[in-house]
């Protein structure tokens, strides 16, 4: 048998602090559970495991556990690049899938209002969002994830020939949508260092950023802007990513590709930021992505890559205060 100050204290160390105090009035122990964030077998264990305990403590006959979620404010992660063809959107949509997985309440939102391709790697394309009250509600992409992007509202193929002050406003439409219960907005930014990078940065201030470099020179150059973009405004930089790096042949060890590998790794170290992880130049990646399929959505060694990478950027988040 468990004493109830035993049991509590158990509890406590069990639930990660969730739990409230537990109450026991005519044989009857009721406990409040934050299942805020959980996944649905891991809320289940828990209440499974809180229970069996509390049937220990002498004269508890029954036991009942109130779940609730504590809502958070949103926080939006930026995935950014100093230029484009960095594989910018793919990392998105591969690490919002692989931190759905993980338990996070995920969105996505499309910020490249001149190039818009998350649509296409989400299998949404022919879907529209619906309004009410001047707010857009998302539309569901792979595994269900809420999401917008331009694609959702113009006709394809069809150029955006407008100036910075309207795409700022079209991107605010976006960020504003109506999210219901999501607390983590996985931002695609545009490539560069412009208009509608600095509306999201002063509007909407990301809680992180993640950039996105392949291991060529030229483009770190470029991805050392971007981190300089971010720090002047003030935004953590969470981590780099080298996209579209080289395979080491396991006989000889050379690179089998022109790309190479590890120039973003060191340009991390240089500029003293954790370097968050490896995505090689694959065909299976790529033909995935063409089918609206994130490789992060299934098994195997690819999606292992992206499920490390976003575990790493889950960390930090939940790191955060607050």
């Amino acid at each position: 048998m468990t004493d109830l100050a035993d049991f509590t204290a158990r509890l406590t160390a069990l639930t990660d602090g969730r739990a409230s105090a537990p109450r026991v009035r005519d044989g009857v122990m009721t406990i409040a559970l934050n299942v805020g964030g959980l996944s649905a077998d891991r809320r289940d264990g828990l209440a499974d495991a809180i229970r069996q305990g509390a049937l220990t403590v002498p004269g508890v006959t029954d036991v009942r556990i109130a779940m609730t979620s504590e809502r958070r404010a949103m926080r939006i992660i930026a995935v950014a690049s100093g230029k484009g063809g960095v594989g910018k959107s793919t990392i998105s949509a591969n690490l919002a899938v692989a931190l759905h997985r993980l338990g996070h309440r995920v969105g996505l939102v499309d910020a490249d209002i001149y190039g818009p391709s998350q649509a296409k790697l989400m299998a949404s394309e022919d879907q529209k969002p619906q309004a009410r009250d001047k707010k857009l509600f998302p539309v569901h992409g792979t595994l269900g994830i809420p999401m917008l992007s331009m694609a959702h509202l113009v006709d394809p193929g069809k150029a955006l020939a407008w100036r910075g002050p309207m795409a700022g406003n079209a991107l605010s439409q976006l960020v504003d949508a109506n999210w219901g219960d999501v607390d983590l907005l996985i931002v695609d930014m545009p490539p560069g260092t412009g208009d509608i990078q600095l509306s999201m940065l002063q509007k909407h201030k990301p809680a992180g950023a993640v950039i996105v470099s392949t291991p060529q020179d030229l483009a770190l150059i470029d991805a050392t802007r971007a981190v300089s973009l971010f720090e002047q405004a003030g935004v953590p930089m969470i981590g780099l990513v080298e996209n579209m790096a080289g395979y080491a042949c396991p006989h000889c060890g050379e690179i089998s590709d022109p790309f190479g590998q590890g120039g973003a790794e060191t340009a991390a170290g240089e500029m003293a930021m954790p370097f968050l992880g490896r995505v090689p130049l694959a065909i299976d990646i790529r033909r995935r992505s063409d089918a609206g399929d994130p490789p992060a959505a299934g098994e195997g060694d690819h999606a292992d890559i992206f499920r490390a990478i976003a575990g790493k950027v889950s960390d930090w988040v939940k790191a955060l205060p607050g």
